[in-house]
C-alpha cells in the first residue's frame, strides 16, 4: 500500500456502523481514512461503538483506540465532530446535548450543504421495524451477521493471498438475495419518505451497511455505508457536491498487514 498520499480537505464527512469492539471492525481501514482527510464537519452517524456486542464479550484492540484518539485529536484541531448515536451505540442517547472531548452527541441533525440544501442526519434504526418492534429477532439477526463476517474474514485472506484486493462476500450476499434486497429498498423509502415529512431536502443515514446515493422523489437518500463489510464515507465538497467514496477500492487496503481477525 502506498503510504505517502496528501490529505485532501473536504467540507463535511459522514461515517457510521464502525462497530469498534468487535473483530469484524476494519479499524485500520478507518484509521487510514482519518489520516489523510479533514473536514470541516465530522459527523459520526451511529453504531460507532458496539455496545451490544461488548455486553456480551470484551474486544478492544489497539487500533480501536487509535480511532477513538484520532477523533478526538480532530475535535481538538478545530473539526466539529457531532456524534448521532445509533442501536448498537444506544446509551448514548442519554446524553445528547452534551459535550465530551469536543465531541458534541445528538438525537439528529440538520446539516446544510455550501449550496443552501437541508439534510436530516439520522442514523436510522427507528425505521427499520425488526429493531423496533422485535429487537430479539435483531439480537439474532446479529449473531447471524457476525457468523457471516467470520467467513468474509478468512475469504479475503485466501484472496489477499493470490494477490486479489479487498472484496465484501457477506455484501455481495446481502445485496443479491430477494429479501434482502425488498428490505433495503423499504428502508430507504420509508427513510426518504420521513425526510419529505420534514421539508429537508435530504437525509443521511447508516444503520443497513449499504452506501447509496439516489434520488427518491423530492428528496436525496444518502446512505454512508460502514467500516464493516465496505468501508466507505459520504463526503461534501467545497460547492456542497457529495460523494461515497469507497476506501477500500481506492487504497488497495487489501495490502494492509495488520487486520482484525474474527474469533
Amino acid at each position: 500500500m502506498n503510504s505517502i498520499v496528501a490529505a485532501k480537505h473536504y467540507r463535511a464527512i459522514w461515517i457510521s456502523d464502525v462497530h469498534l469492539g468487535t473483530r469484524g471492525c476494519k479499524a485500520e481501514y478507518l484509521l487510514d481514512f482519518l489520516r489523510h482527510t479533514d473536514s470541516d464537519y465530522l459527523y459520526l452517524v451511529g453504531d460507532i461503538i458496539d455496545c451490544w456486542r461488548l455486553r456480551r464479550s470484551w474486544f478492544w484492540a489497539q487500533s480501536h483506540n487509535d480511532v477513538v484518539q484520532k477523533l478526538l485529536r480532530k475535535a481538538r484541531k478545530g473539526t466539529k465532530v457531532i456524534y448521532v448515536p445509533g442501536n448498537h451505540d444506544e446509551p448514548l442517547r442519554d446524553y445528547t446535548e452534551l459535550q465530551f472531548g469536543g465531541v458534541t452527541v445528538v438525537g439528529e441533525a440538520i446539516h446544510e450543504m455550501a449550496d443552501g440544501r437541508r439534510f436530516l442526519v439520522i442514523h436510522g434504526d427507528e425505521f427499520d421495524g425488526i429493531v423496533k418492534y422485535a429487537r430479539w429477532l435483531a439480537l439474532l439477526g446479529d449473531q447471524a451477521y457476525r457468523l457471516m463476517l467470520v467467513i468474509n474474514h478468512w475469504f479475503n485472506r485466501a484472496r489477499r493471498r493470490l494477490g486479489y484486493p479487498y472484496w465484501s462476500l457477506s455484501a455481495y450476499l446481502k445485496h443479491k438475495v430477494k429479501n434482502a434486497v425488498k428490505y433495503i429498498s423499504e428502508y430507504e423509502q420509508t427513510v426518504a419518505e420521513e425526510a419529505r415529512r420534514r421539508g429537508v431536502d435530504g437525509v443521511i443515514c447508516g444503520h443497513i451497511h449499504k452506501a447509496e446515493m439516489r434520488q427518491i422523489g423530492s428528496v436525496l437518500y444518502c446512505n454512508d455505508g460502514d467500516w464493516v463489510e465496505s468501508c466507505t464515507a459520504l463526503v461534501e465538497h467545497r460547492d456542497g457536491r457529495l460523494e461515497i467514496i469507497d476506501w477500500a477500492a481506492s487504497r488497495q487496503l487489501s495490502m494492509l498487514e495488520v487486520e482484525a481477525v474474527p474469533a
